[in-house]
């Protein structure tokens, strides 16, 4: 695959053009300070995969990846966690925090490999909205309650019920198991993070240690779905 490298820190380019090196399947193109440069590149070089940090001058590789007519696969590379949420919303291939250990770089560019062997031989599945549902009924009291999968902030379970917080209506409580739920719900946008909650990643403002912050409440992160959790932000 032939890469890109954008980072306006010395030291880390030089870590990754370390690790570039060590993988027989990538193939440097260029190495480009901020996202200006790297727009250049592209307008004259074929590129597979980019590796981006975040927080540069004057534009940043979020906006960076979001210019793009035509995305390549993408990596991001950062010193901040926090961006993760927002990273995996732009289908990132992986977030890998500095300081960047080989481990989790080669695990990265793996799974950029098999998407863009898939890719080249036509069979990456694209998915079309309408072979697949966008919504959930949900019964409480005596009504049959449609729920936008979009709307909905994230389920919180208390015994025998379930509540569930989203945009478009006040709490509903509803009769219902998280098995249940869970097998309706799309597993690229929503988590089971502890036992009684299950979220959906594009409403999590923050991630703070072992709990997440969406609209200013708190919900822990069960250890038992820590790891899973942080595989899905790209932070493990």
């Amino acid at each position: 695959m032939k890469c890109l490298i954008i980072d306006d820190e010395p030291l880390a380019v030089e870590l990754l053009e370390d690790f570039v090196s060590k993988v027989p399947t990538l193939d440097l193109v260029a190495v480009c300070s901020n996202a200006v440069e790297a727009t250049t590149v592209l307008q004259k070089r074929e590129v597979d995969l980019i590796f981006s940090d975040i927080e540069m001058p004057d534009f940043s590789g979020i906006e960076f990846i979001k210019s793009l007519d035509v995305k390549p696969l993408f990596i991001f590379t950062t010193a901040y966690s926090h961006y993760a949420v927002e990273g995996f919303n732009l289908n990132a291939v992986d977030y890998l925090v500095k300081p960047i250990p080989f481990h989790r770089f080669l695990k990265a560019v793996n799974r950029a490999q098999e998407l863009f062997l898939l890719k080249r031989e036509d069979i990456l599945p694209t998915i079309k909205t309408h072979d697949m549902p966008d919504f959930i009924f949900v019964k409480s009291d005596y009504e049959n309650i449609k729920l936008n999968f979009e709307d909905i902030k994230y389920f919180e379970g208390l015994k025998d019920y379930i509540k569930i917080f989203s945009t478009s209506h006040k709490p509903i409580l509803t009769l219902s198991n998280f098995k249940n739920i869970e097998e309706k719900l799309p597993k690229k946008t929503f988590i089971r993070v502890h036992r009684s909650y299950i979220v959906s990643l594009k409403y999590i403002h923050s991630v703070q240690r072992n709990r997440i912050l969406i609209d200013g409440v708190r919900i822990p992160i069960g250890q038992n779905y820590k790891d899973e959790f942080l595989k899905k932000i790209g932070g493990a």
